[in-house]
């Protein structure tokens, strides 16, 4: 008698490995380490499945604190890189446009030049960037060349580029707008209709 309620306990305790999945990443790494015998013991493998849970979690959290480390990641942590680098938070802004700021900041030390005006303005636009100067009037124009329109966080580059130049030169902006032969016979209704009315202009237009 004792042997059959063991051997019902024991059959209740086993079960189709192809019928268990598990939940965690963790805990089927855990459970592959075990020994063969344990294969199809469920007991194992809720034990290990809900530890593996916990390791998931702490790999997570691991990894987001890895990414603060990172201006261009960073998401709660951007707080701590506006406080290191004595910039007031604006938390009505997005997210990518604090990251901006911050790696303006980080990218405008040192000596002033064509380069770090360039390194500064490629923070806030992932597109191409060129700076022309214009030593005869005391001025220098930024050019964006891949983004179309005005920037959503000018007001912040016009802000960084006022605190690294030199105060007798002027700051000119240049933006690029969809023109007609960039248009016709080329974008569908669809596209045209996802682009706002500020992307479309004669030409480039001058702002200082």
């Amino acid at each position: 008698m004792a042997n059959e309620m063991e051997t019902a306990t024991r059959s209740r305790e086993l079960l189709d490995s192809e019928t268990i999945s598990f939940s965690s990443v963790k805990g089927a790494e855990l459970f592959s380490y075990l020994p063969a015998y344990y294969e199809n013991s469920r007991v194992m493998r809720t034990d290990t499945d809900r530890k593996g849970a916990e390791m998931d979690a702490l790999y997570q959290a691991l990894d987001e604190t890895f990414q603060q480390f990172f201006v261009r990641n960073a998401t709660w942590g951007i707080n701590l890189w506006e406080k290191e680098l004595g910039i007031v938070p604006d938390k009505t802004k997005p997210l990518e446009q604090r990251r901006a700021v911050a790696e303006s900041k980080i990218r405008g030390g040192g000596k002033f030049s064509g380069a770090q005006v360039k390194n500064v303005a490629a923070a806030y636009e992932r597109g191409a960037v060129e700076v022309t100067f214009q030593p005869a009037i005391w001025s220098f124009t930024i050019q964006f060349i891949d983004t179309i329109g005005v920037p959503p966080n000018l007001a912040d580059l016009q802000a960084m580029i006022e605190q690294i130049k030199p105060a007798h030169l002027v700051a000119n902006y240049t933006f690029r707008y969809l023109r007609i032969k960039e248009i016709h016979q080329t974008m569908t209704i669809k596209e045209l209709q996802k682009r706002k009315m500020s992307d479309f202009a004669g030409g480039d237009i001058h702002v200082e």
